[in-house]
């Protein structure tokens, strides 16, 4: 094995560049996949005198086309790479981006979303994570949790980057370069950074040398229907199902749950700020989630946010009680998304995370597309926030005590 000799006394193990491409990945996915459509909904509504709930609805079509392919996209990489899966992802979300420029009828909407959606699926947190878990063993935490820092930071820059384009180009021709940006960024890390294992490069996971261990028992290959009848993938599954159910919900909620008390300025400030410190969340994730079980931090972060949405539903009436509601919130937002594949990495091992975060990220997206009805129903059912925040606060803490009933028990189910 002399041939690997050179490639192990890298300076900076590949792995970590993988991690780099990542997370540019993701800043412009979310920046334009999940943060531009409220951008895209307001325009193509106004420009062309259609319903927001029309347009609305070629929204959910993108969210439910997203969630119905995520299952295929992990074991996708396992067998392609994420070279292939990530470059095919930009270039039919860069085709539905420049579509969008020539919109004229309703059912263009729908099928451009649609694109948008399909393509999100291939860079997906499902994608990041499932392209970076042959590299990391020891350090697959801060790898998973520095990769979404680009969630973080394309949820703060996203819109205000689109606004921009928008107002010094126009609609279309905004979309037309929202697409050549998705092509330029993601078809050279496809190409030039991105690698299926680290053998392929002569490493090895972390950039370690082998050590000649018998790998353990979360090396075993999992099929899906084994995985989906323990106990661990279950509970992931249903807690952070109803926890992205609330997330999705409340964030396409806040801005109507502030403007009326703080007005514009203010809202856009807190929502900001609520961004910013998911950011934060997110760094110390990434600094302490390799030394700690991670369903303990889970539990924490799920509790942390139904503490936050509580304080919204018994102080409704008090405007501070709002803004610590979406500020504290805000600092769990972006682990309750990172946690997941966390947690179904190390119990599972990498031989089979593919396929088996891709089932449940695809069901814990279903449960997740019906966020923004479950505020919306009741809000109109009972005429405010607050019974919405206090069901959702429910959610939350049913979801900390699913995720620790998880514990431990993929030891005992694989004995």
């Amino acid at each position: 094995m002399s041939w690997a000799t050179p490639a192990l006394k890298q300076k900076v193990f590949h792995g970590w560049w993988m991690v780099a491409g990542c997370m540019a990945i993701a800043i412009v996915a979310w920046s334009f996949a999940l943060y531009g459509p409220s951008v895209y909904l307001h325009t193509i509504s106004r420009m062309h005198d259609w319903s927001i709930g029309l347009v609305s609805s070629a929204l959910t079509l993108a969210f439910l086309v997203n969630a119905s392919v995520l299952s295929f996209v992990g074991s996708a990489i396992s067998k392609y790479g994420p070279q292939k899966v990530m470059a095919l992802g930009a270039t039919v979300m860069a085709s539905g981006f420049i579509a969008m420029s020539g919109i004229t009828q309703v059912w263009h909407v729908y099928a451009c979303f649609a694109l948008m959606g399909l393509g999100w699926s291939c860079l997906s947190t499902t994608a990041i994570t499932s392209s970076l878990a042959p590299w990391f063993d020891r350090h697959q935490g801060r790898a998973v949790s520095t990769a979404m820092l680009g969630a973080s930071i394309g949820g703060m820059v996203g819109v205000p980057v689109l606004l921009a384009l928008i107002g010094a180009f126009g609609f279309a021709n905004a979309m037309i370069m929202v697409g050549l940006i998705v092509l330029m960024t993601v078809w050279p890390i496809s190409i030039f950074i991105l690698r299926r294992h680290p053998q392929d490069l002569g490493l090895y996971p972390d950039g370690d040398a082998p050590t000649g261990k018998t790998p353990s028992s979360s090396s075993r290959t999992w099929t899906r229907a084994t995985a989906l009848s323990t106990t661990a993938l279950r509970t992931v599954t249903l807690a952070f199902g109803f926890a992205l159910m609330v997330q999705i919900g409340f964030l396409t909620h806040q801005v109507s749950l502030l403007l009326p008390a703080i007005g514009a300025s203010a809202t856009a400030l807190c929502v900001t700020l609520a961004a910013v410190l998911a950011f934060c969340g997110r760094i110390l994730l990434a600094r302490f989630s390799d030394h700690v079980d991670v369903r303990l931090i889970a539990c924490g972060v799920l509790v942390n946010a139904a503490i936050s949405l509580s304080l919204g539903a018994l102080f409704n009436d008090h405007t501070w009680a709002q803004i610590i509601a979406v500020l504290g919130f805000g600092l769990s937002a972006g682990n309750i998304t990172t946690l997941p594949p966390l947690i179904v990495r190390r119990e599972f091992g990498a031989a089979s995370f593919g396929a088996i975060f891709g089932i449940a990220a695809m069901l814990m997206q279903l449960m997740s597309s019906l966020g923004p009805a479950f505020f919306g129903v009741l809000f109109d059912l009972s005429g405010g926030y607050q019974l919405p925040l206090a069901l959702a606060a429910g959610l939350n803490f049913f979801a900390a005590a699913v995720i620790l009933r998880g514990r431990h028990t993929i030891d005992k189910e694989t004995i």
